[in-house]
């Protein structure tokens, strides 16, 4: 059966990378693998729309996560934690694991976190150090403010990091512009490829706090890797066969252009909510992201949906977490995906639901996204 890939992460890698990763190893110490790297390193920060080095790890985007944490604060330190998502509440556990006091800024599921909210908690905590959020969050499909948040935030003594592990490159982000400290993102979403490397950047305001930090850190010490950085390499052994892959993807994206994978992602995204509505599925998102769609699903057949998709289809989406297990369901059209995935998903998603008993006529979810498409 054939398999159409439409979760937010892994997403479809495209075959040019999907080769490079079949090329020879290379010992990571060698001139060979250090242009590589150097490649890389440049192209990363046109990605990031930064100035600043941007540092590869070989683990999954919470390990950059924790690395923002461990490199930057020291145990009682204050921060706070904007969260409107599983993946916000991710940096309040990173953070208590190491002894961080965090005031919590969360919003109900669906919704935005307000910049205004986290300006006010600013204002009565002198002493916060960091303030911690999330970019677009998969697991409600929303997308926050980060500009207006980093506007906030650069008028204090706090730096600003920000979680786009699945924001980066399909949505538009500018670390620089929108005076954001530090980034996190990995590899398996917007950068199509496969999962198992992550990336961080740091602005000079939040070296100030590296220098300073107190929590122990070995493996994820960014000093490390800043060192590295100056001599094309990690200070340890980094999974070349993705990195030389990543090669490949930054060549399709610098090709393509940012702007142009942005628009690209805005067009998928209407017309992934207008199938949505089309089928009389509500959007969960109160300011839906481009890069991941979440729609209200009946509770009695949340979980029928995506094993039906799987098995009679080969069609992969995702569900909800947590307290939104069976309740909503998400599409992706990030990465690699394009119109045709998309399209293939609709229909099926339209037959499964009328499988399922919903009632709906059939051939409004194709009629909605032709519509979109044809109109650009």
């Amino acid at each position: 059966m054939n398999r159409c890939l439409l979760t937010p992460g892994p997403t479809p890698i495209p075959p040019r990378v999907a080769l490079k990763g079949a090329l020879p190893v290379l010992h990571h110490r060698t001139s060979e693998f250090g242009a590589v790297y150097k490649n890389v390193a440049q192209s990363l920060k046109y990605v990031f729309q930064t100035k600043n080095e941007v540092y590869m790890i070989a683990a999954s985007g919470t390990g950059s996560m924790e690395a923002a944490v461990v490199n930057l604060l020291s145990p009682d330190d204050e921060i706070i934690v904007a969260s409107c998502g599983n993946f916000g509440d991710r940096w309040i556990k990173i953070a208590q694991m190491y002894g961080v006091k965090v005031i919590s800024v969360s919003v109900k599921l669906g919704k935005v976190i307000k910049p205004i909210e986290v300006e006010k908690v600013l204002k009565k905590n002198p002493k916060i150090k960091a303030v911690y959020t999330t970019f677009t969050e998969t697991s409600t499909g929303v997308v926050n403010d980060i500009k207006t948040i980093g506007e906030i935030v650069s008028k204090t003594g706090a730096v600003l990091v920000v979680d786009s592990i699945s924001g980066l490159v399909g949505q538009e982000f500018r670390m620089d512009d929108w005076k954001v400290d530090v980034v996190v993102s990995g590899s398996q979403k917007g950068f199509m490829l496969a999962p198992g490397l992550s990336f961080i950047a740091f602005s000079d305001k939040a070296w100030e706090l590296v220098k300073v930090s107190k929590i122990p850190k070995f493996y994820f010490d960014i000093k490390k890797y800043k060192k590295s950085y100056t001599t094309n390499e990690t200070p340890f052994t980094p999974p070349v066969t993705l990195i030389v892959a990543l090669e490949e993807s930054l060549k399709i994206i610098t090709e393509i252009g940012l702007e142009n994978i942005w628009s690209k992602s805005r067009l998928l995204a209407r017309a992934t909510r207008a199938v949505m509505e089309s089928l009389g599925l509500e959007l969960f998102a109160e300011i839906p992201c481009d890069v991941v769609t979440s729609a209200l699903v009946p509770i009695e057949i949340g979980g029928k949906i995506i094993k039906t998709l799987k098995e009679e289809f080969g069609v992969f989406i995702a569900g909800g977490q947590g307290d939104l297990k069976g309740k909503i369901i998400r599409f992706a059209h990030m990465g690699y995906i394009g119109k045709i995935d998309l399209l293939a998903g609709f229909a099926c998603l339209e037959m499964v639901l009328f499988k399922l008993g919903v009632n709906i006529k059939r051939g409004k979810a194709l009629a909605a996204a032709e519509e979109v498409f044809l109109k650009g």
